[in-house]
């Protein structure tokens, strides 16, 4: 396949010039190589090159006639796309110069791993009133990061929390991936999660609890994001590296 994400913003620009097959085979280099630069991929001859083989590649015919036909049903889909993708566009934008404006914009902003569009959902969730989670733990269980134990007798186990905020918890769930390339201490404790046995998932939603403690006290006392006191018994030369 040309394009193994057809979500990809170059496979909509190329589909769009190329809906079947008969004229995938006749893009020239010239107009492929402008596709490409106008979805913000640089001049690479070797991509070009690649393209260009998948694109003539003998494959199975239909009639010209019925090709016709699902190249054009084909070229309307590509078009509602584009528009759906502009649409996201100014919509991220929009989104953006708003959560700049309030108040408490910097201080969420200022974790690492959260930008303006995750951030402001995050906010958005816990609001803006910081007398509404009187601990931080009361936020960890309506975000359903915090684990639920359950023991009886000598059985005890735990799980995680059915009853939550799953908006904010998915916010939270991709917060602590982002911070696994941004904050060499969440890396860390991911990692020692992991080797502690947990699964990918266990490990993510431990290290959003740890996160979303952090934040809440970051949001108590009006303060941004700091990672020497984040993360207190993380070497410190590795944290002003990161940083």
């Amino acid at each position: 396949m040309a394009f193994p994400s057809l979500k990809h913003k170059a496979a909509i620009e190329v589909l769009g010039l190329a809906p079947t097959p008969t004229r995938a085979k006749a893009l020239t280099r010239r107009r492929l190589a402008a596709a490409l630069h106008r979805c913000g991929r640089r001049n690479d001859p070797t991509l070009v090159d690649q393209l260009l083989t998948a694109l003539r590649a003998d494959g199975l015919a239909q009639p010209p006639a019925v090709e016709a036909a699902l190249g054009t049903a084909a070229a309307q889909l590509i078009a509602v796309a584009k528009t759906m993708s502009t649409g996201v566009n100014e919509l991220e934008a929009a989104l953006r110069a708003a959560f700049t404006e309030h108040p408490q914009a910097a201080i969420v902003a200022s974790a690492p791993g959260l930008g303006p569009v995750l951030a402001a959902r995050v906010l958005a969730e816990i609001g803006d009133d910081p007398t509404r989670f009187p601990t931080a733990a009361a936020l960890r269980c309506y975000a359903g990061t915090a684990p639920v134990t359950k023991a009886s007798g000598r059985s005890r186990y735990v799980k995680a929390r059915r009853v939550r905020n799953k908006r904010l918890g998915d916010a939270c769930h991709w917060w602590a991936f982002a911070t696994l390339t941004r904050s060499p201490a969440a890396r860390t404790h991911y990692d020692a999660r992991r080797a502690a046995g947990d699964h990918h998932n266990a490990a993510l939603r431990n290290l959003a609890n740890k996160l979303l403690g952090k934040l809440w006290w970051c949001l108590t006392h009006g303060l941004e994001w700091d990672e020497t006191t984040a993360w207190p018994d993380h070497p410190r030369g590795a944290l002003s590296t990161a940083a």
